[in-house]
């Protein structure tokens, strides 16, 4: 065994606790995460009016592009209750909560489980708390530029306006809502899979070989789960699933690069142990 390989070993020994002092910790992580998150939810409730004005940005981009003749004028979102629009400010502060408080959450995840890794993978872990606000970001940004203006000109677009009968699409605020905050958690915690994926194989645990190898599983995987998100209808599972399966190409890509990491720091590792003396 090398010398590093040894401190290793007896740095996660020296970090072992009663099970007692992990559930003690694990309180202790818990409450400053829900601490984070209802502090940023008192926070975002203040501000909930413009926030759901900025959410309904996508609606008011595809009536603009749909109906060029209703320029300017005030769109209309249906509330059939009466406290609707109070429940659907919370659901938007809420929803403000979880991106807002995110960072401060993966940071206390990475505190529990950090005493449990050796050196090296914690050095492996800590760029990825970097890289996952970043894509969980990105992922929603994809929702809100892209999917949803796409999506609700398509619903626009079966509107029917001329004839005895009359087609409109008259969304109501709450299912509006719900439809644009589920698809950007939904496709800002999809878009974590490179980062899962990477960090999996700088520990070891997962290989290019092996995502290779699970490519029609991991297809099936992808449909279920876009249809299990989405709207029931083929548009939104498709340009949910599409995405997804691309991030997984380029997971494999990622995880062979940092495969080949590996291979090079292993052989630099074993060249030394060998011209320095070393035991093995």
């Amino acid at each position: 065994m090398s010398a590093e390989a040894a401190n290793d070993d007896d740095e996660v020994e020296a970090s072992r606790a009663p099970l007692m002092d992990h559930l003690m910790e694990l309180r202790t992580r818990l409450l400053w995460s829900l601490g984070a998150l209802v502090i940023a939810f008192i926070g975002c409730f203040t501000v909930a009016k413009p926030i759901f004005m900025f959410l309904v940005q996508p609606f008011v981009a595809a009536m603009a592009a749909e109906h060029p003749e209703r320029a300017g004028q005030a769109l209309e979102l249906y509330n059939t209750h009466a406290f609707g629009f109070f429940f659907v400010q919370l659901q938007v502060a809420l929803f403000a909560a979880i991106i807002v408080a995110f960072p401060v959450i993966a940071w206390q995840a990475y505190k529990f489980i950090a005493p449990g890794l050796y050196r090296r993978e914690r050095a492996a872990a800590a760029p990825f708390l970097i890289a996952a606000p970043v894509m969980f970001i990105s992922g929603a940004a994809f929702v809100f530029y892209i999917v949803m203006p796409f999506a609700l000109r398509f619903a626009l677009g079966q509107e029917v306006t001329e004839g005895p009968v009359r087609v409109e699409y008259l969304p109501k605020v709450d299912e509006y809502l719900s439809l644009v905050t589920t698809l950007m958690l939904a496709f800002g915690g999809c878009f974590q899979m490179p980062v899962v994926l990477s960090l999996l194989a700088r520990t070891g645990m997962v290989g290019a070989g092996m995502l290779r190898k699970g490519r029609r599983y991991a297809v099936v995987g992808i449909a279920a789960l876009a249809a299990c998100v989405t709207p029931p209808d083929v548009i939104s599972m498709t340009m949910m699933a599409l995405p997804m399966y691309a991030l997984y190409e380029v997971s494999i890509w990622l995880v062979a690069f940092i495969e080949r990491g590996n291979a090079r720091r292993d052989a630099a590792r074993a060249a030394e142990e060998t011209f320095g003396g070393v035991a093995p």
